[in-house]
């Protein structure tokens, strides 16, 4: 129990800290606060105060239990137990993710006049780079990391593909990191589009690999 705690204390005082901030503006906030941003910057839509104050630190706490239950489910959990910093990692990166972008929506809802097109890309690419950093200490699992038939059926596909795959992230949330803080969305957007080509690229090299791979065995195999 001592080290279960000792591993996640950095996501529950995220979490923590989501709901604490969210009682402490609630009496502050107007009864409709903007909860949806048009690409430019300009609020596309207003919610109720329950809406723009819990539904985030629900959705987050909602996150974490599915990250924290899925190795229980994932046919190659035992591979977990090779990777637990790295996983524990990208669960707190994605919970400061969700976390920051929550005290920001709070503070334009209780009237900063914050840029989202400058914060959000800096913030997500910031959390898809450290994703990048960690890509290649993942092992063989269903779930976490760049899952193909050939990837799980070629340990040298999965080590290639997702070492090729850090680098892929780091390059294009680098650019979207770029992109927000010059306060240009379109290069966030290109770069998103940019990962989502290379991700497609990555399918097609991890079949290669498992093709010039000996050892692997066919994806239908037992």
């Amino acid at each position: 129990m001592r080290r279960f705690w000792q591993g996640e204390w950095p996501a529950w005082s995220l979490l923590a800290g989501m709901f604490v901030a969210g009682a402490v503006a609630w009496s502050r906030l107007p009864e409709r606060v903007p909860v949806h941003w048009a690409l430019d910057g300009t609020i596309e839509r207003y919610g109720g105060r329950v809406e723009g104050v819990l539904l985030l630190p629900l959705l987050s706490l909602i996150i974490y239990i599915l990250l924290r239950t899925l190795p229980r489910f994932d046919p190659g959990r035992a591979n977990y137990a090779h990777f637990t910093r790295p996983y524990a990692l990208i669960r707190s990166a994605t919970l400061a993710l969700l976390a920051a972008i929550y005290a920001v929506s709070l503070l334009v809802g209780l009237g900063y006049p914050l840029d989202m097109t400058r914060i959000v890309p800096v913030l997500v690419g910031g959390l898809l780079i450290v994703i990048g950093s960690v890509l290649g200490k993942l092992r063989p699992t269903w779930f976490v990391g760049i899952c193909t038939p050939w990837t799980l059926s070629s340990a040298r596909s999965w080590g290639k593909t997702h070492r090729l795959g850090g680098w892929a992230f780091i390059v294009a949330e680098l650019l979207m990191v770029v992109g927000g803080l010059l306060g240009m969305p379109l290069i966030s957007v290109v770069a998103l589009a940019a990962l989502g080509v290379a991700m497609l690229g990555l399918c097609a090299y991890s079949y290669v690999i498992w093709r010039e791979d000996r050892g692997a065995t066919p994806p239908t195999a037992a």
